[in-house]
């Protein structure tokens, strides 16, 4: 469904992919682990437009990658970006609606809104509440809500469960699952590896813009490199979710 081929991105001489190639197939969860600065983020700001590649080859459904960042939404790769970057001024149904704006009528828009309100029943009870009040754990429900508004093909989500608290954590990867449960393509970016590894159905390790490993989360999981970098060195093939 997606696939990505010799990526190279710089920041003017600092090279933050090296060469990068992956793939997401269609129904799958894919993760992508990796400390700070491996180019987790780059990627996804790449995939959504708002970096610019140096080389390589990016193919959806067969078909080149547009530029714009608003052709990419509307071909359906959206992303939920770190750090929730909701409209805090917006109230929550307001966010949403900012998140559908390429729908193409208002019945769909009322459609999808309703959908929103049905996974996550919270924020309806909050829906004229401006953003900004909510905690942090509606908020990332919020952002992820107003991505899925657009109803994307592939759900670029970039840390969901950064400065949250472990039930909160939980809770969104649970929401993840369930995303996918409705048929949406994931490609996940998280440090927090055990969890990701535990849900994802094939996993990328990035370490300073280049792909050092990979396989299904499982053996990633059961991997004694992986593991001492990134899991701790107690391997725990039954973490819970």
């Amino acid at each position: 469904m997606l696939k990505i081929a010799n990526l190279h991105v710089a920041y003017g001489h600092i090279e933050a992919l090296k060469g990068v190639t992956l793939e997401v197939p269609r129904g799958s969860i894919v993760s992508i682990i990796g400390a700070n600065g491996a180019g987790k983020s780059t990627l996804l700001n790449t995939l959504s437009g708002i970096v610019t590649p140096r080389e390589g080859e990016i193919l959806f459904e067969g078909k080149p990658l547009p530029k714009e960042a608003y052709r990419i939404v509307q071909m359906g790769i959206v992303q939920v970006p770190e750090g929730r970057k909701i409209f805090p001024g917006l109230t929550v149904r307001e966010n949403l609606v900012m998140g559908g704006y390429v729908l193409p009528s208002s019945r769909l828009l009322k459609e999808r809104l309703e959908q929103m309100y049905q996974l996550f029943p919270r924020l309806w009870e909050r829906r004229d509440q401006q953003g900004g009040t909510l905690s942090g754990g509606e908020q990332q429900m919020l952002a992820i809500c107003r991505g899925l508004m657009a109803d994307p093909k592939v759900l670029l989500l970039d840390e969901p469960s950064l400065g949250l608290a472990p039930i909160l954590v939980n809770e969104i990867f649970q929401l993840i699952l369930k995303i996918h449960s409705m048929g949406v393509t994931v490609l996940l970016v998280e440090q927090n590896a055990r969890k990701a590894l535990s849900i994802c159905d094939y996993a990328y390790v990035l370490e300073t813009g280049s792909v050092t490993f990979q396989g299904t989360g499982e053996e990633l999981l059961c991997n004694e490199q992986i593991s001492e970098a990134y899991l701790g060195k107690t391997v725990d093939k039954e973490a819970s979710i």
